[in-house]
C-alpha cells in the first residue's frame, strides 16, 4: 500500500514535518500553489535567551499578483550568512552544537539558490539524509491539477498510485473526505501530540521550532525523539 503526503515546502521545518515525510513512500512538494506572506514557506522559529525568534528569508513579493511559491525569488543574497550568524550566537552552548555545526554551517555557506523552493528543498534533502529518511520526492508541477482543492490531492494520489494519503490536522477544515472515499484512498490525519521533550537550551521547552533545535541539542540521537523514525 503506497502512502503519500502532499504539502508545500517550508524553510528548515519543525520535526513534525519530517515525521510526515518519513511516514510515507512519496512526498509531493506542493509548490505551484500561491505564495502566502507571514507563513512557514520562508521562515521558522529558533530559541534564544529572549524567547522565540523568527529567521526569515527575504523574498520578492509582487503585490496582489498571483505568485506561486516556486516563482518566489530571494531579495537579499546575504540572508544565509546572517541566518547562520544568528543560529551560531543562540545555539553555541547547545550540547551537540560543535559537532553538528561542522555539517550545518557549510549548508548555509553553500546555499546560493535564487528561488525559495530550491532553498527549502536543499535544506529538506540534506536534513532527510542526516535523519536517514529515504522517501521519494516529487514536484506538484509534474502533474496536471484540477481546480478544486481536494480533487487536486486526489488526482496526484491516483497518478502516483498511492492508496493512503496523509495530511496535517488543520486540513480537516477544508478537506472533502468523500472525494478520497470514492477513489478508495485512505485519508489519515497526523497526530502531533505526545512528542517527548529533550534537553533544550534557552528557557521553557518549545516543540514548534525548527528541527535544527533538536539537532543541535541531541545530535545523532535526534531521530529517537521523532515518531516515524523509532
Amino acid at each position: 500500500m503506497k502512502k503519500a503526503i502532499i504539502t508545500q515546502s517550508n524553510y528548515i521545518p519543525w520535526k513534525g514535518y519530517f515525521d510526515g515525510i518519513a511516514a510515507v513512500d512519496v512526498f509531493v512538494v506542493y509548490d505551484d500553489m500561491q505564495y502566502t506572506k507571514r507563513d512557514w514557506r520562508n521562515r521558522n522559529l529558533i530559541k534564544t535567551p529572549d524567547g522565540l525568534k523568527w529567521l526569515t528569508i527575504p523574498v520578492e513579493v509582487k503585490g496582489k499578483y498571483f505568485q506561486k511559491i516556486n516563482e518566489t525569488k530571494v531579495s537579499d543574497k546575504l540572508w544565509a550568512r546572517s541566518h547562520w550568524d544568528t543560529i551560531k550566537q543562540n545555539y553555541k552552548n547547545a550540547a551537540c552544537f560543535k559537532e553538528m555545526s561542522e555539517w550545518v554551517e557549510p549548508l548555509y555557506m553553500n546555499c546560493n539558490y535564487d528561488y525559495l523552493t530550491d532553498i527549502n528543498l536543499y535544506f529538506i534533502n540534506n536534513i532527510n539524509k542526516f535523519l536517514g529518511i529515504k522517501t521519494e520526492i516529487r514536484l506538484s508541477s509534474e502533474f496536471e491539477l484540477a481546480e478544486e482543492r481536494t480533487q487536486r490531492l486526489v488526482d496526484i494520489c491516483k497518478e502516483i498510485k498511492a492508496h493512503e494519503y496523509y495530511s496535517g490536522p488543520a486540513a480537516k477544515v477544508y478537506m472533502d473526505e468523500s472525494r478520497f472515499e470514492s477513489e478508495n484512498i485512505k485519508l489519515n490525519y497526523f497526530d502531533y501530540s505526545g512528542y517527548k521533550e529533550y534537553q533544550q537550551i534557552n528557557g521553557e521547552f518549545a516543540h514548534g521550532v525548527t528541527i535544527l533545535d533538536l539537532i543541535f541539542n541531541t545530535g545523532h540521537q535526534a531521530s529517537s525523539y521523532m515518531k516515524s523514525l523509532k
